[in-house]
C-alpha cells in the first residue's frame, strides 16, 4: 500500500493520511493569517440604483487585526468596560463645564438657593 505524496501549495489535504489536518489547524492558520471576504449586492431597476450594501468581513485573531491596525473594539462603548468609562468620565466633564457656564450667567445664586 502506498500513501499519497503531500500535496504542494501549503494547504493541508481534507482527509488525506498524511496531513492530519483538524479543525483545530485550519482555524489556527486562519486566525493567524487573516481572511478577508468582500462582495457588493446592488438592486437596480430601469438603471436607477434603489439599494446597494457593501459587505466587508474580516476573520482574524485580535493579535493579527491590532497589526493591521484595526481596534474598534477597544473604543466601542457597547464593547469595551474601559471605552465606557472613558465616555461617562468625558460626559461629566462636558455636564460640570456647562454647569460652571450656567452658574457664571447668575453670578448672585449659589448652589444651595438652586432647588
Amino acid at each position: 500500500m502506498t500513501t499519497p505524496a503531500p500535496r504542494s501549495g501549503g494547504f493541508p489535504e481534507p482527509y488525506g493520511h498524511s496531513s492530519g489536518a483538524n479543525l483545530a489547524d485550519i482555524l489556527e492558520r486562519v486566525l493567524d493569517k487573516g481572511v478577508v471576504i468582500a462582495g457588493d449586492i446592488r438592486i437596480n431597476l430601469l438603471d436607477i440604483e434603489l439599494l446597494t450594501v457593501k459587505l466587508r468581513l474580516i476573520v482574524a485573531s485580535v493579535d493579527k487585526a491590532k497589526e493591521m491596525g484595526i481596534d474598534w473594539w477597544e473604543t466601542d462603548p457597547a464593547l469595551s468596560s474601559r471605552a465606557r468609562r472613558d465616555e461617562l468620565a468625558r460626559e461629566n466633564a462636558e455636564l460640570r463645564e456647562r454647569l460652571a457656564r450656567l452658574e457664571e450667567l447668575e453670578p448672585g445664586r449659589t448652589r444651595k438657593e438652586a432647588p
